[in-house]
């Protein structure tokens, strides 16, 4: 053991933790866990502790189904929101086969290896999310309502804003965790509120919106409220969309920085090469049916496009300044996995760099008052989740980040989503079956 490795030990030890999380995800970003004693963390750490692959969708089939969870010790949390005595801690964990080798299709080392190839290139992301979320009522039985958990509009303030406790709440709750909010808000829809933190890099950005998920739907619980993630709850409001924002460092420097210097070039590029690949990938960055009812409605883009500032784009470059600078990707939302959908973007937009692409000339006009005729010229993300599957099986760049295996477990699942949807009359009914109570 390392001693950082043997900190933690001292610290679970000195500190009355009684119970140990060990968390990972599955290939769609939902969280799960193993629950273990603060005895057994050392045989956690040396060994790894055994689960049924079988059983977790997209892992593996029965005939092989031991895999190994081997926790991080730099990613312990302690839970805040559960008693002082006989406390919680969780980490995030490695996948490993039995013989020692790495798990194929474990999403966060998927992460670590497009970071590493990102940095043995010269550079280096760093992300922040702006992930927008609904509070709905629940019956007396505790189940989830469609009723908004108040009518409050943009920037509202209490009383029509309810909801600025839960958000006090959640931000108090995550600083705990080592999580430094920026802002919070509630958004335009009834019930609809966003709270940003700050930018990491790209792994810890991923793990951060995994706990972000966890702690809002808890907070939400505790307060006799449901917390839904789903793009599109109610089909009259607004959507809720999950916006990333990436900064490109090259030795130290954020090139968003500084629009004079030669290195400014490389941030065109990276543009370029995400615009180029985004087509393709959008099934891993909108992975619902209910995505596509959000896109091109309520500020969310609908046409393959960027500009300065212009939210009606698909990438806007913010008004910002210092290490603040960056670009800001509107189209994705919550249904996706972020260790996946970051890697895909470091991805696309390093091999815009290396392949010397040219970025388009930026789109300055408001795309959602534009007569559609006067735009034929512009491509458009895929209409819906079909589309997005067919471009996504035909894409020899997914190929480069995600094992054939994953591939093929990912499409199989969204194609019984969609299988299901089609099936239905009643889309919005399907879609709130679907995902509700999921995302």
């Amino acid at each position: 053991m390392d001693y950082k490795t043997s900190e933690v030990l001292g610290f679970i030890e000195e500190n009355d933790i009684k119970f140990i999380r060990l968390a990972f995800c599955d290939i769609f970003g939902n969280q799960k866990n193993i629950t273990i004693m603060p005895t057994e963390l050392k045989r956690a750490f040396e060994e790894g502790v055994s689960f049924d692959a079988s059983a977790v969708t997209g892992f593996m089939n029965v005939e092989e189904s031991d895999l190994l969870l081997i926790p991080e010790a730099s990613t312990m949390y302690l839970l805040p929101w559960r008693m002082q005595h006989g406390r919680v801690v969780r980490f995030f964990c490695n996948i490993k086969h039995p013989d020692g080798r790495n798990f194929e299709g474990d999403c966060r080392n998927i992460l670590k290896q497009v970071i590493k190839e990102s940095r043995d290139k010269g550079f280096v992301c760093k992300i922040g999310c702006e992930s927008e979320f609904y509070l709905f009522e629940q019956d007396e039985f505790g189940n989830p309502t469609m009723i908004p958990y108040d009518r409050g509009t943009y920037c509202d303030i209490y009383p029509n804003d309810r909801c600025e406790n839960i958000r006090r709440d959640i931000c108090l709750s995550l600083e705990e965790m080592g999580i430094k909010t920026t802002s919070s808000h509630h958004e335009q829809g009834p019930g609809q509120n966003e709270i940003d933190y700050e930018y990491s890099d790209a792994l810890t950005a991923a793990d951060n919106l995994i706990s972000f998920r966890s702690l809002v739907k808890t907070k939400a619980c505790e307060n006799g409220l449901f917390a839904s993630f789903m793009p599109k709850p109610l089909n009259i409001e607004c959507g809720s969309g999950l916006h990333i924002n990436i900064s490109l460092y090259k030795d130290g420097v954020n090139l968003f920085k500084d629009k004079s210097s030669d290195n400014y070039k490389y941030t065109k590029k990276f543009l370029a090469g995400i615009l180029n690949r985004i087509e393709e990938i959008t099934l891993f960055l909108n992975s619902s049916t209910n995505s596509y009812a959000r896109l091109g409605k309520d500020k969310a883009p609908k046409y393959i496009t960027w500009s300065k500032e212009n939210r009606s784009q698909l990438i806007r470059i913010p008004a910002s300044k210092g290490d603040r600078c960056r670009m800001e990707l509107r189209s994705p939302d919550s249904s996706c996995n972020p260790y996946i959908a970051f890697a895909l973007l470091i991805k696309a937009g390093i091999e815009g760099i290396e392949n010397n692409l040219e970025l388009c000339e930026p789109k300055n006009i408001n795309l959602f008052e534009i007569d559609e005729n006067k735009v034929n010229d512009l491509k458009k993300l895929p209409q819906d989740l079909n589309e997005a599957i067919n471009l996504a099986k035909d894409s020899e760049f997914i190929k480069t980040v995600l094992p054939q295996k994953t591939i093929e477990n990912y499409i199989n699942d969204k194609n019984k989503e969609w299988d299901i949807y089609s099936s239905i009359t009643d889309k919005f009914k399907a879609e709130k079956e679907l995902y509700f109570e999921v995302l």
